[in-house]
């Protein structure tokens, strides 16, 4: 009792070979087999029992006639022969069972024969496994001729193959990897291109099987187990299950019902395609869906089980024509033959020629791109030539374009190409797969030219510099002149810019091109004379996009906005052709003209209608009796404008103008206004483009002083203003010495703790508050600001401009007015904690210059900046310490107030006696000048302000040693009560006033303006998020005018100056910004 699983079935088989015989009724079949022609993966005699097996189903048909023939009786092989007696001229019909070297002998001694050309004969082969005859192209041989291969390839076109279904579920492809995968692993087996044989997923079914009758077989209790081979068989039979390849159907009989395809080749692609499939389990024959039968010799219909005419003619009735007529004809035809044929390969050598030479192909080497951006030059020196230029243009003066030619050099590349300007456009690929069609199309690219289309130079595949290189136009596209405001357009120059357009794609349309599938207006583009030309035709396949950018552009605003100028039957096709229809080119061309006429941007809808560009397209999609349009006003359209818009952009394509005809519309319109002197319109363009230049020449001139001015101000926030004027004047920056200078160091005691204590962003607030506050105080003294590194904050004055002996008085003063405002100062996220500033200042000489090519910075260099740095780190908090050679330069001003701290001993220095600074003494002189700081709805008032008790009690300065010593031993008296004193000072913020001095005593020449962030203003107690702007005015007579309380004659006199000068602040007052 045996059990078939696998899908060799000869009843199915034989079932299937008589549904296609009743399908096209044929009667007649002639049958030829090689009994051991498939024993190698079928089995002995597979061949013959499977035609033992059809012939008795064949006998029970009534109307059914047959012969059969076993080709190993022939020794020799002769297979024309065999074909010539045992199908001749009585079969049409033939099945063969054979190896598929044989089957490809029968079919090429056919085709000698000229049974596959007549059309009169069917061959079918059965294939009991598809292991390694169900390829792609199984009439391809490795080894053999062309020739043959070629002959067997077209032998092959009357050829239908019989072959067990190839399951397309998900189990059997992972299946068949797997078998793949371990008979290369295992066996060194590589399938390659053939499938994995039907045999072995039947020998997976088969066990599966065995293993359900077995489940099936065993009892509900263990002990009682007593298998029956014959029970066990019979369980198999007459049941379906699920296996590997799908429904698996065994019959009564233990055959198992098998499903069948039937293969025909596509001449298109030289590779066979199922076209038909049978269903064993209920006997049905289907076809697939889009494709069909190829009959052999170009017949549309099936051949008759007969042939009529016989392979070799001879049935056919003689219908020829006498000798001398034939002659006749036969060397007329060889005569225009020759001659047509002349010419054709005179034309096609001539074109493989033009095509071989490649003359569109450019070398990226002979294209000199031109740069994106200003040449980098040295932080110490630049060059004046530099700076006389515009540094905002990238070019020359060709980017001034009536489109702004700055944005338009950005937007498209560009570069000279043999002495030519040309526009660089990058292909959206790192690699060109050139093809012959691609060929073709190139050299019809670079063979095409006209007035209106721009120019194709050529074309890179060099990766990665795969670009093409096209006709520059300096005066941008239409588009951008349209959405420019500045540039007029009258009546004239409009009608111009529609007859362009309409003469470059007449002209297009008219060649091999053929259409355009994506015109608008940004793909027009206006030359240096003002003709406008077609740009972004041809060559679709290198300019779109990957489908990966193309899925995820779909949602972009850009993507919609694109498609506003397509026709609503291409927006309706699910894949459109690239290079679009000429219809739609027309439809296209409508939008532009409205674009022209309104100047209000694609599908203008009106000013009550706000519609994107999502919704417009899909509106033109679904169309309707009154299809979605551009508004047309016809008070401002002309009638013949607005009929012509009309007309183009009609629902039914069939209904829109051709060019040619557009071209005599055109023509028409504008003879009234167009003079036919073709220098008078040139003419008239440059006269207008003249008008509009002028006012944009003015515009961009503006914009680059402007633009200029904003660099020196950066520059001069960057380096000191007597530097960056060295270096925007092209001169070198030296390194210069400084006899003397004072420098300034203060930290922030505690700021380490401080900082692990707070977030990393209340830490940037609090330096930011500070810093700013600082600067804001600074700015009223003659000193520089040299850098802040975390908490530490250094100033010199006495460099890069000498002020004499000014330079100790400068620092000292503002170094009292920062310890007294850093009392007052309140930490944002601890209101309640005290910032302790810890200050240290000494005088010498130093050496400063700039250091650094990127990001260059003035460095001070010197044993002066060591010390003042050992002063600071030395000192204590909210104490200013003051070396002795500061001391000895403060003294001679006798105004401030030094107290004596003893020797420190400091690192690479010693012991130094070093000083206290406590305040400055007020004069008869000093006056306070007020410059009020007015916030919102607040007037400034000027009103006297007395000393502090630290001012009070350090009034006397010491006047010899022995003075020095007293105050040395009360020391520490001196600082219990400066620390108290501390406490006394009033909780005014640094951001409510601001007082000028400079280093001499005088006002600042000119007002300064400072700007202080909400934060920063939050953080220094004001009530207010708004901005407030602290503007510092210097004549006296406003502020006599803004306040009463001070009277006029204590207004200081502008003009004193020198180390004697009236102070304009009264020892102790600290200028709050």
């Amino acid at each position: 009792m045996t059990t078939r699983v696998g899908s060799l079935s000869f009843r199915d088989i034989s079932y299937f070979v008589l549904s296609i015989m009743n399908e096209y009724k044929w009667t007649r079949l002639h049958l030829l087999y090689s009994k051991n022609g498939q024993a190698q993966v079928a089995g002995r005699h597979t061949c013959q029992l499977m035609m033992k097996t059809l012939v008795e189903f064949v006998r029970e048909q009534q109307n059914l006639t047959f012969s059969t023939f076993d080709l190993e009786t022939t020794a020799t092989k002769d297979f024309p022969e065999a074909l010539k007696d045992r199908v001749g001229n009585s079969y049409g019909i033939v099945v063969m069972c054979a190896n598929s070297t044989t089957i490809r002998e029968i079919l090429l001694a056919a085709e000698e024969l000229g049974m596959v050309d007549s059309g009169e004969y069917v061959f079918f082969s059965i294939e009991l496994s598809s292991s390694d005859n169900n390829t792609e192209e199984p009439w391809r041989v490795e080894g053999d001729t062309d020739e043959r291969n070629e002959k067997a390839r077209k032998a092959y076109q009357a050829l239908l193959t019989v072959t067990a279904r190839t399951p397309d579920n998900v189990e059997y492809l992972n299946f068949s990897r797997e078998v793949k995968s371990l008979a290369q692993s295992r066996y060194n087996f590589t399938f390659g291109n053939s499938s994995v044989s039907t045999f072995v997923t039947a020998f997976y079914d088969a066990v599966l099987l065995y293993a359900l009758a077995l489940k099936e077989s065993l009892p509900d209790r263990p002990g009682e187990i007593n298998l029956n081979g014959g029970n066990l068989t019979r369980r198999m039979w007459g049941r379906s299950f699920k296996g590997i390849t799908g429904d698996v159907n065994i019959d009564e009989n233990g055959d198992r019902i098998a499903d069948y395809s039937l293969l025909d080749m596509n001449p298109a692609t030289s590779k066979f395609e199922i076209v038909a499939n049978y269903y064993g389990a209920n006997q049905t024959l289907e076809y697939v869906s889009g494709r069909r039968i190829h009959w052999s010799g170009g017949r549309l219909e099936p051949p008759p089980d007969t042939p009529a005419c016989g392979f070799d003619g001879s049935l056919c009735p003689d219908n020829s024509l006498p000798g001398y007529a034939i002659l006749s004809i036969v060397l007329s035809s060889i005569v225009v033959g020759l001659v047509v044929a002349s010419v054709f390969i005179y034309r096609h050598f001539k074109l493989e020629a033009e095509i071989a030479s490649m003359t569109w192909k450019v070398h990226w080497d002979d294209v000199i791109v031109m740069p994106h951006g200003k040449t980098r030059g040295s932080m110490y020196s630049l060059p004046a030539n530099k700076l006389r230029g515009s540094q905002l243009t990238m070019y020359s003066e060709d980017n001034i374009s009536m489109a702004g030619g700055v944005d338009r050099q950005i937007y498209v590349p560009t570069g000279i190409y043999k002495n030519s300007k040309v526009a660089i456009k990058f292909i959206p690929r790192s690699k060109v797969e050139i093809s012959r069609p691609l060929l073709l199309e190139l050299k019809k690219m670079k063979d095409l030219q006209h007035d209106h289309l721009v120019r194709f130079y050529g074309a890179c595949v060099e990766p990665p510099h795969c670009c093409l290189l096209t006709e520059y136009c300096p005066k941008g596209s239409l588009q951008d002149i349209l959405e420019n405001d500045q540039i007029k357009l009258d009546r004239v120059f409009r009608g111009s810019l529609i007859h362009d357009i309409v003469r470059g794609m007449a002209y297009l349309h008219g060649s091999e091109i053929r259409s355009h599938g994506n015109l608008k207006s940004s793909n027009c583009v206006v030359d240096s004379r003002f003709v406008l030309k077609i740009a972004d035709f041809g060559l679709h396949e290198l300019r779109r996009p990957s489908l990966a950018d193309q899925e995820e552009d779909r949602d972009s605003y850009a993507y919609w906005r694109r498609q506003l100028w397509t026709s609503p039957e291409l927006l309706r096709m699910e894949r459109p052709p690239p290079e679009g229809t000429q219809k739609g080119d027309v439809y296209s061309f409508a939008v532009i003209v409205h674009e022209i006429v309104v100047r209000q941007g694609p599908f203008y809808m009106g000013d009550d209608k706000d519609l994107s560009p999502k919704e417009i397209v899909e509106g033109v999609k679904r169309g309707g009796g009154s299809p979605l349009r551009p508004l047309i006003d016809e008070a401002y359209v002309e009638e013949e404008v607005a009929t012509l818009m009309k007309r183009c952009w009609a629902q039914d394509a069939a209904d829109r103008p051709d060019f040619p005809a557009l071209k005599q519309t055109i023509r028409k319109i504008n003879k009234d206004y167009e003079s036919s002197n073709i220098l008078d319109n040139l003419l008239s363009r440059m006269e207008q483009y003249a008008n509009n230049l002028e006012t944009l020449v003015e515009e961009r001139t503006a914009d680059y002083l402007e633009e200029k001015r904003k660099c020196e101000e950066l520059l001069y926030q960057l380096l000191p203003k007597s530097v960056a004027l060295q270096l925007i004047l092209g001169q070198s920056v030296i390194a210069e010495t400084y006899d003397q200078v004072t420098i300034y160091f203060s930290d922030i005691v505690g700021f380490t703790s401080l900082s692990a204590e707070s977030t990393p962003l209340q830490v940037v607030d609090l330096l930011n508050d500070l810093y700013t506050c600082f600067d804001s105080i600074i700015e009223n003294f003659d000193v520089y600001k040299v850098e802040t590194i975390g908490d530490a904050y250094m100033v010199v004055s006495g460099l890069p401009v000498r002020n004499g002996m000014n330079h100790a008085r400068e620092i000292a003063r503002m170094s009292l007015a920062l310890r007294d405002t850093v009392m007052t100062f309140r930490i944002r996220h601890r209101p309640n904690e005290q910032l302790k500033l810890r200050i240290g200042m000494h005088s010498g000489p130093c050496v400063a210059g700039v250091v650094g090519l990127k990001m260059p910075r003035y460095c001070l260099f010197g044993d002066t900046v060591n010390t003042a740095s050992r002063m600071e780190s030395n000192g204590q908090a909210l104490k200013i310490h003051v070396s002795p050679k500061t001391k000895e330069i403060l003294d001679t001003f006798g105004t401030f107030d030094l107290v004596c701290r003893g020797e420190v001993t400091m690192k690479g220095k010693g012991a130094m006696t070093t000083y206290w600074l406590q305040g400055e003494k007020p004069t008869n002189n000093n006056v306070q000048q007020v410059r009020a700081t007015p916030t919102i709805n607040q007037t400034p008032v000027i009103s006297s302000q007395r000393s502090s008790p630290v001012q009070s009690q350090n009034q006397v300065q010491p006047q010899n040693q022995v003075q020095h010593q007293i105050l040395c031993q009360q020391q520490g008296q001196n600082q219990v009560q400066q620390q108290g004193q501390n406490q006394q000072q009033g909780q005014q913020h640094c951001a409510r006033s601001a007082l000028t001095i400079t280093g001499n005593g005088a006002p600042v020449g000119h007002p300064i303006s400072t700007s202080v962030s909400p934060s920063h203003r939050i953080a220094m107690g004001g009530g207010s998020m708004n901005t407030v702007v602290h503007q510092v005015h210097h004549q006296a007579h406003q502020i006599h005018q803004s306040s009463t309380e001070l009277p006029l004659e204590n207004v200081p006199n502008h003009t004193e100056s020198g180390p004697n000068a009236p102070l304009l602040l009264p020892a102790g007052n600290v200028p709050r910004v």
